[in-house]
């Protein structure tokens, strides 16, 4: 199932030369996890509460390839250049099944909480 590497950063500024470094040296250590970018420089548009910074989304078959990546020593090489440079929050998520069904979940919570359908 596919899995997710979600980013919020806090730049301040212009990227310096360690920030374009990590640029141009991400994406080799991705590619043997089958790691690529879904979302990167891209303008957020907040529509409810606030999201100061940006959003950067990986992709990856799994959330054992997401793991890997992160925890592999070309990767863990490039986490300082970053560091160093901008604030963030990193977190890795599985996604759902294509035949998710939100109404499912929902179900399975009423079930747990004794609670009874909406009409």
């Amino acid at each position: 199932m596919t899995a997710y590497a979600i980013a919020h950063l806090y730049p301040e500024g212009r990227p310096n030369a360690e920030v374009i470094d990590y640029i141009e040296r991400i994406q080799p250590t991705m590619d043997p996890y089958g790691g690529r970018f879904l979302v990167h420089v891209a303008p957020v548009e907040v529509v409810e509460g606030a999201w100061p910074g940006a959003v950067v989304v990986l992709g990856f078959p799994s959330i054992e390839e997401a793991r890997a990546w992160y925890a592999s020593p070309a990767y863990q090489e490039l986490v300082p250049l970053r560091a160093r440079n901008m604030a963030g929050d990193l977190v890795l998520v599985e996604g759902v099944a294509p035949d998710y069904d939100p109404r499912a979940t929902a179900a399975a919570l009423r079930a747990a909480a004794g609670a009874t359908p909406a009409a």
